[in-house]
């Protein structure tokens, strides 16, 4: 269903805060990326889309993924994140298999190396986060949030 905005306002929220609101994502989005992209990059030499793809293994908990898994993880099509994959192969990062219940299946694995690049980058990536983001604080204040606006209903 298509909801337009009707008199300036949709589910009790101006057009105007929406779209300020989507900015401000897009803005943070795009500091964050820029300031990642460089920092593990001087730092460590890993892309931020590598460093998400390491991150997402460690995380993950199992020995291998299919790279389907990893793609759809990671918010990359089949082949940005094969190309991604046969990056960190040839650093060490990460190694291929084939899956042998499904030929056609192809399994990633971390390596050692790939782990210890992770954790050494970890700190690097957790604290340009908290520059972006950091502290919690509320946005755009000028508008409740639903909790409370449910709140005041009550």
């Amino acid at each position: 269903m298509h909801l337009m905005f009707a008199h300036g306002t949709i589910r009790g929220m101006s057009e105007e805060y929406a779209v300020r609101a989507w900015r401000d994502v897009l803005a943070k989005h795009a500091a964050a990326a820029c300031a990642l992209e460089r920092e593990l990059s001087e730092r460590h030499r890993l892309g931020m889309s590598e460093f998400e793809v390491l991150e997402r293994m460690v995380e993950g908990g199992q020995e291998k993924y299919r790279v389907q898994e990893v793609a759809d993880a990671v918010h990359l099509s089949q082949s940005a994140c094969s190309r991604l994959i046969a990056r960190l192969e040839k650093s060490g990062l990460v190694c291929r298999g084939m899956c042998e219940a499904d030929r056609r299946g192809v399994f990633v694995l971390i390596t050692d190396e790939g782990r210890a690049r992770h954790a050494a980058a970890l700190t690097t990536h957790r604290t340009v986060l908290a520059d972006i983001f950091g502290p919690e604080r509320p946005t755009h204040s000028e508008q409740p949030t639903r909790s409370e606006r449910a709140a005041v209903q009550a």
